[in-house]
């Protein structure tokens, strides 16, 4: 079974290089981002060898969020070898994530 990829600030710039990568902002407290956590994980497995399906906790990795400007959680990013080129805020559907990542590879 796939699972997500924990991000920090060793391992971030590393995962989203190359190929296609989907990063969800969250923090344990947020409502909405523990309603779309299986949806996450649901991703991680059907996309494993095709997209990089990745969280950060922006309580644990704050430095990241300041990059990034996330003001609001659920934000959901997508990168293309290492460009971002698409981001979603609060949550949404697993059908619309797959879309995107879909619409990416």
């Amino acid at each position: 079974m796939a699972k997500y990829i924990e991000l920090t600030s060793a391992n971030f710039e590393a995962t989203v290089k190359e190929g296609v990568s989907l990063v969800d902002f969250w923090a344990p407290w947020c409502g909405p981002c523990r309603m779309i956590a299986p949806v996450i994980e649901e991703l991680a497995e059907e996309f494993e060898g095709k997209a990089n399906i990745c969280k950060v906790n922006t309580d644990e990795e704050q430095d990241i969020g300041v990059k990034y400007g996330i003001r609001s959680i659920p934000t959901i990013m997508f990168f293309k070898d290492g460009e971002l080129v698409d981001q979603m805020v609060g949550a949404a559907s697993k059908q619309a994530f797959a879309d995107k990542l879909n619409s990416l590879l």
